[in-house]
């Protein structure tokens, strides 16, 4: 997994409405980039839902929130409508961009190996340099760890 202070890999995705969106395109915005392992799943919701809910927060900090899940884009763009999530989310399906940040790993549920997303959370700096890493990061959690490291990186 990359660590703080790391370049953040470059990537171009598709949104749930199916428009490409670059990380180059954000340079100068913080971004705060969140692997989850598969859309509308109990774990996944809660911490989409969080950060929907708490978007004032994170708006008021500064940052850009940016879900990218394995799935394709009409599953991503279905959980988004379902749950009102009103922020950027994007189909990573061959999960090329999870490989990249060290979040695409081996999993292991009754004894049984597979590959998949590790729930892992990144703060991506103006400059394009990981601020910030939290790896297996849990859902009810997740806005108060990562909205607390945006007030830090900012008071720095």
């Amino acid at each position: 997994m990359l660590a703080e202070g790391d370049k953040a890999p470059s990537f171009t995705l598709p949104d749930q409405n199916g428009e490409k969106v670059k990380l180059s395109d954000l340079r100068g915005q913080t971004v705060v980039l969140y692997f989850y392992p598969k859309a509308d799943t109990s774990g996944c919701t809660t911490q989409a839902c969080g950060v929907r809910d708490r978007r004032a927060d994170y708006e008021a900090a500064g940052a850009r929130v940016i879900g990218v899940s394995p799935d394709e884009v009409k599953d991503v763009d279905g959980f988004a409508g379902k749950y009102g999530l009103d922020f950027t989310l994007l189909a990573d399906a061959d999960h090329a961009v999870a490989e990249k940040y060290g979040a695409w790993v081996e999993k292991s549920m009754y004894g049984r190996k597979y590959m998949g997303v590790a729930r892992a959370t990144f703060i991506i700096d103006p400059k394009g340099k990981i601020a910030r890493v939290f790896p297996k990061v849990q859902p009810k959690k997740h806005d108060e760890l990562v909205l607390k490291a945006l007030a830090e990186l900012a008071a720095a």
